[in-house]
């Protein structure tokens, strides 16, 4: 992940249209001594083959494979244009990020970036600041509340279990281990009784040693009875804001539509993108896993040519990298696709729902193999 120093983020620029912006960008990198004279050359190529507009007033201007060569360190340079940029097709970039990279180590800034794609607010944050550490504030996420954890690193799925403590003790630890509770969260949730929501689902919470909102889930590798009652899955939550009602929310919703049969067959991921609400419980849900071979990953060049073959379908489609959090995004989102940060010989996994959904995943298999518009490797 990217450092961002003060120094790199120049304010109130002024430039007459895009060429124009990522010409200085780039000569500030070349000043900075990330790259060598020539690199705008591809800075402007890549903007060619492809538009480096995030979204929420941020561009993303950067080489091509072809130029890496003249990368001599990874850096970034920060340029706010206060007026605005147009950027192609009405788009209008406040904040223009010129990366230099010599592999994917621009990932990682991609990543640290989703945040403020998918608040609209920013746009106007970007545009009218005077002041280079709320710049910095705001691209690094350093005024954002503390993130919900719940990903597969917080799952026990199928485990050889036949009693409520094993479950309540790993659901427990985990959320320890992740720095969400403390102790005496530990202490009262193993020492308390979950209440049951029916179907096998049972749920557990403490109101001591709450660190962060966080969700830990574990499941038997086959159900069990306690005192007369089923047994098939426990969730523990731990609370500080109301960041995991979403998520209770969607248990809610499958337990009343008696859909929990998905819950208790599905694998880390699937179960992460129900529970989110990321995929919907219906039969007409379809899925398929390829592994990407560009020799960089999904960055923004191979990244676009994915989320445009999706584009083509009217089928709802989801996009998980079995290799990452398991975590699913929306696939006609770049940024949140490139967020996913795959890299070569990732696993992804994509979920379709719609009456073209087996025409979208052959489409997205065949453009995987092929290589993304970079060849197969």
């Amino acid at each position: 992940m990217f450092d961002l120093s003060l120094k790199d983020i120049h304010l109130g620029a002024h430039a007459q249209n895009k060429h124009e912006a990522i010409t200085q960008v780039a000569t500030a990198l070349t000043q900075a001594g990330s790259v060598s004279e020539g690199y705008v050359d591809g800075m402007m190529q890549r903007e060619q083959q492809t538009s480096t507009f995030l979204g929420n007033g941020i561009a993303i201007p950067h080489g091509t494979t072809d130029t890496r060569d003249l990368v001599l360190n990874t850096g970034v340079q920060v340029f706010q244009f206060p007026q605005g940029i147009d950027w192609g097709e009405g788009q209008l970039a406040y904040v223009v990020i010129g990366i230099a990279a010599r592999s994917d180590e621009h990932l990682g800034l991609l990543r640290q970036l989703t945040h403020v794609l998918s608040d609209d607010s920013v746009a106007a944050k970007l545009a009218n600041t005077t002041s280079a550490e709320e710049l910095r504030d705001v691209l690094t996420g350093a005024r954002q509340a503390a993130p919900f954890l719940f990903d597969t690193s917080l799952m026990s799925l199928d485990i050889a279990a036949g009693d409520m403590l094993t479950l309540k003790a790993l659901n427990a630890g985990r959320l320890q281990q992740a720095g969400a509770v403390d102790n005496a969260f530990v202490s009262d949730v193993i020492s308390g009784q979950p209440l049951n929501l029916g179907q096998g689902v049972w749920l557990n919470d403490a109101t001591r040693g709450n660190l962060a909102s966080a969700i830990a889930v574990s499941r038997p590798v086959a159900p069990f009875d306690a005192d007369g009652d089923n047994v098939a899955l426990l969730i523990t939550v731990a609370m500080v804001d109301d960041q995991p009602l979403t998520v209770l929310n969607h248990l809610s919703d499958l337990v009343r539509a008696g859909s929990v049969a998905n819950l208790l067959s599905a694998d880390g991921p699937a179960l992460l993108a129900l529970l989110s609400g990321e995929s919907a419980a219906t039969p007409s849900l379809l899925s398929a896993e390829f592994v990407v071979r560009n020799e960089h990953g999904l960055h923004a060049r191979p990244g676009t040519a994915l989320v445009n073959v999706i584009k083509q379908f009217n089928s709802a489609i989801t996009v998980t990298n079995l290799d990452g959090t398991g975590k699913a995004a929306n696939g006609r989102s770049l940024m949140k696709v490139v967020a996913l940060g795959v890299k070569s010989g990732h696993r992804l996994r994509f979920t379709a729902d719609g009456d073209d959904a087996e025409q979208a995943l052959a489409a997205i298999g065949a453009a995987i193999a092929s290589g993304l518009g970079e060849g197969a490797a």
